[in-house]
């Protein structure tokens, strides 16, 4: 499995995390777990947006190899 597939995997699993920590976050009856669930959706919402920009600076990257190699 090359990298890209790898991130794209890893960032697709974390859907389930952030969403389990939205529902601790409702279900908290005392305000660590309600912190800690929300730091857990903020983690795997900021490590998502870090995948797509992963993803997308690999591609600028390629398009400007190509055109400098022309």
């Amino acid at each position: 499995m090359d990298n890209e597939t790898a991130n794209s995997v890893v960032g697709i699993l974390m859907i389930p995390l952030g969403l389990l920590g939205l529902l601790l976050a409702s279900r908290a009856l005392d305000s660590e777990i309600y912190l800690f669930g929300l730091s857990l959706t903020a983690f795997a919402a900021l490590f998502g947006f870090g995948v797509i920009k992963r993803r997308y600076d690999r591609a600028e990257a390629r398009r400007a190899h190509r055109s400098d190699a022309q």
